[in-house]
């Protein structure tokens, strides 16, 4: 598998901040996300032809993504016809725009994507991104689906130059406004295999750092998880020049 180094001239780390991890989840379902969906759009709804008002589509995006979550915890389909009438039954003309940026804010801030099953009667089901198969939820009041914060702490590591000091690893969520607890990075998810805790070599006092386990290696890649991290902080891949040419 490929391996991702950083360049010190390319990359600059995230300022850590001090402090546990203690904040509103990442994100907001009304942002307007950078791309569409790919996973939705073949075959999915066309764009409708006027464009709501910025407040009402806000609105309207907050309700469909609520829903999509509902669809996602209880790992049930969900179809066009359903969402009209359980979300848009006012609102059917404006289902494509709300609908596409649905997706987006699934995709991008939730880590989920929305997938186009039956092209005829339009059904659709909620999955992990980056065939990622960790589908918990954060134990955060909302059922807030974990996977897109475990592609947030890979791609961290992976522009740390593929080990992430935990302080950092703890800054940038901080930063970013994540809620979660400290266990289910050091504990969780390392008995699961998708990261690696260690004290950092010869580090007196000790330091530790985060790693990828093999389990994300065998369910995704590194390539992969950095191009979702920079469609989610909207930056252009060419400001990575020495990362795409060893990719």
């Amino acid at each position: 598998m490929s391996e991702l180094r950083q360049p010190e001239a390319d990359l600059q780390a995230p300022v850590p901040a001090q402090g546990p991890v203690e904040a509103p989840l990442l994100g907001a379902a009304g942002e307007e996300a950078a791309s569409p969906s790919s996973s939705a759009s073949p075959g999915g709804p066309s764009t409708s032809a006027e464009s709501l008002p910025q407040q009402a589509l806000v609105v309207l995006l907050t309700d469909l993504v609520a829903f999509l979550l509902v669809k996602y915890r209880t790992r049930e389909p969900t179809s066009e016809a359903e969402m009209l009438s359980t979300v848009l039954r006012e609102h059917r003309d404006h289902f494509p725009e709300v609908f596409r940026h649905a997706c987006e804010c699934m995709q991008l801030v939730f880590g989920v994507d929305v997938k186009e099953v039956g092209p005829r009667e339009r059904t659709y089901v909620l999955v992990p991104t980056l065939g990622l198969t960790w589908d918990a939820v954060l134990s955060d009041g909302q059922d807030t689906p974990e996977a897109g914060l475990l592609v947030l702490v890979l791609g961290v590591i992976t522009l740390f130059g593929d080990r992430a000091p935990e302080e950092e690893v703890w800054g940038v969520l901080g930063n970013l406004a994540v809620c979660a607890g400290r266990e289910l990075f050091t504990k969780v998810w390392v008995q699961a295999g998708y990261l690696q805790y260690r004290q950092v070599p010869h580090s007196d006092p000790a330091r530790y750092e985060f790693l990828w386990g093999p389990w994300a290696y065998a369910e995704t890649s590194k390539w992969q998880v950095l191009q979702h991290l920079l469609r989610v902080s909207s930056m252009d891949p060419r400001s990575f020049p020495s990362l795409s040419a060893e990719v």
